[in-house]
Order: structure tokens, then sequence, then C-alpha cells
């Protein structure tokens, strides 16, 4: 990696993992501009239960169309990403056949996009969304740009979590307030300590997950946590669905 490409990646790590400060409307978009030379992105939540199927940023009006056209037909690069947990590239995409997602691929057509890709963004095994870059000529990632992209997208998910749950009218952060016969907030303590050792990740993230992951699949904290403190709910899981 380059001096230049360097600094670009440290300036995107920083714009990143500073986009929940202020007033929370910081881009989770553009800092992926820096350290791939695309066109656009956009950035969304796919089909994660409770935390739902929309857009949550994108640079441009094409950007959204193309997170708009996943999301109403159901099928596309992004979909396929976060079902296989792994990039999806498509380097030429008008020259190339999509038999996965050919209804996308027929729609995308008129808008003469050269270049498609789609990551992933995951967290401890909760499918938190993915974010969708493209290019308006044909495009060949090089392995430092895919591997830059995919080290951002941890850093995207958390910030997509935080904004999500923000927004939520259901109060997700005072664990006390949960009437539920026999809580105990020293379960959900423990039940942190457990994810802070599974993911290596601070106290503040492992809280942010478990509320996360309860808000996700349509369970209380208390609940969440308990499951997490019996093992039948582990982060390092590929699919914590437990």
């Amino acid at each position: 990696m380059s001096g230049n490409d360097r600094e670009a990646y440290l300036l995107a790590h920083s714009e990143l993992s500073r986009a929940h400060e202020g007033d929370g409307t910081a881009s989770i978009c553009r800092p992926f501009l820096r350290v791939a030379p695309v066109s656009g992105a956009a950035v969304s939540t796919i089909g994660s239960g409770r935390l739902g199927t929309s857009t949550i940023c994108a640079t441009d009006p094409k950007a959204v169309v193309i997170d708009e056209l996943q999301i109403d037909l159901g099928e596309g690069p992004c979909w396929q990403a976060l079902r296989t947990r792994k990039p999806v590239l498509s380097p030429n995409f008008a020259l190339t056949e999509h038999p996965a997602w050919p209804v996308f691929a027929k729609a995308l057509r008129e808008y003469e996009i050269g270049a498609l890709f789609a990551f992933p963004l995951t967290l401890g095994g909760l499918d938190v969304g993915s974010i969708d870059l493209y290019s308006h000529e044909p495009l060949t990632l090089t392995e430092t740009e895919v591997s830059d992209v995919v080290s951002l997208t941890e850093i995207a998910a958390w910030q997509v979590l935080r904004r999500v749950l923000a927004d939520d009218s259901v109060n997700l952060a005072d664990v006390d307030s949960d009437p539920s016969p026999g809580f105990s907030r020293k379960q959900v303590h423990q039940a942190t300590g457990m994810i802070i050792a599974q993911l290596e990740v601070s106290s503040t993230d492992a809280l942010l997950l478990l509320r996360a992951h309860a808000f996700a699949s349509g369970r209380s904290v208390r609940e969440v946590a308990h499951a997490v403190v019996s093992r039948r709910l582990d982060f390092t899981d590929d699919r914590a669905q437990q």
C-alpha cells in the first residue's frame, strides 16, 4: 500500500469511527469512496428481522436506485453477499451474466452501470445489512482495495446498529426498565462480559450488540442475555440466531 493509499484508508477509518458523534448525521457511505475508486455507494439494512430492510444512506441518486431496486425485487448482489457472507464482485456488469439475480440485472441495464460490488455488514453472527459500490465504467478492484473495504465494513456495521437503535421508539438502553419476573441486571453484565471475551470488543460495543440482537429477533434484552449466559447463543458463531 502506498503512502497516499494508507493515508486515505486511515482517514476513512477515522471518519467512519466518528460517524455517530455530534448530531449523528455524518455519512456512513462516503468514507468508502476514499479507499475504492468507485462512483458511488449505498448502505442498507437487509432482511435483518426487526432491523428491517431500508436504505440507510447513499452518496448519489444512482446509488439509491441500485439499492432500492434490490430491496423492491428481493434479489441482487447485496442479498447474495449477506447470504454467503462474502463480497460479490462484478467488475464488468454489462458484459456479465447474472443467473443468481436475473430480474435485478435486467432492470439495472438501463442505468449503464459499469461495475457493481456488494459487501456484507455482519457482526458476531448478526446480519446487519450490506454496502453497494458502483462505477460508471468497468472496474476491477485490487486486492488491497477489497481488503480495505472489508476492513471498513465492520465499523460501518456498528454505526448502522447505533443509528437504527437510536431512531427506534423502543427504549433498549434502559435495561433496568425490564419488568419481567426474575430479571437480573447481573445476568446482563455476565452476558456482556462473555461477548467481550468472544469478540474482543469494548464493553460498550458488547452491550450494543446484545441490544441489537434482542431488537432484531424481537426478544427482550433479558431473554438474549439468558441465552448467552446459558451458552445457547455464541456470538462467534457464523449465525448467532439462537
